[in-house]
């Protein structure tokens, strides 16, 4: 099993973010949010009463195959580790 995380955030941010959380897998950026937008992710949302595009928080298991095998939209983040630790 491999993880890895994708955000809008620069390389420098997300090293930082990185090593300040003691992450153990990689943070690749998206900064034109391309990857975002072909996943799905890159969705409007309701910011303090304003419409704003953004990343919904999202959860994807890739196969071995390649094949999306599960999807958790719209991500919260306590207790998701343990649903998806569940799951696989």
């Amino acid at each position: 099993m491999a993880v890895v995380g994708i955000s809008r955030d620069p390389p420098a941010a997300q090293k930082k973010w990185k090593e300040k959380h003691d992450l153990p897998f990689p943070l690749l950026s998206d900064a034109d949010h391309r990857v975002q937008e072909a996943w799905g992710v890159w969705q409007e949302k309701n910011m303090y009463g304003k419409k704003v595009m953004g990343t919904v928080r999202t959860t994807v298991l890739v196969g071995p195959d390649g094949k999306v095998e599960r999807v958790f939209p719209k991500v919260k983040v306590a207790g998701h580790v343990a649903g998806v630790l569940e799951v696989l």
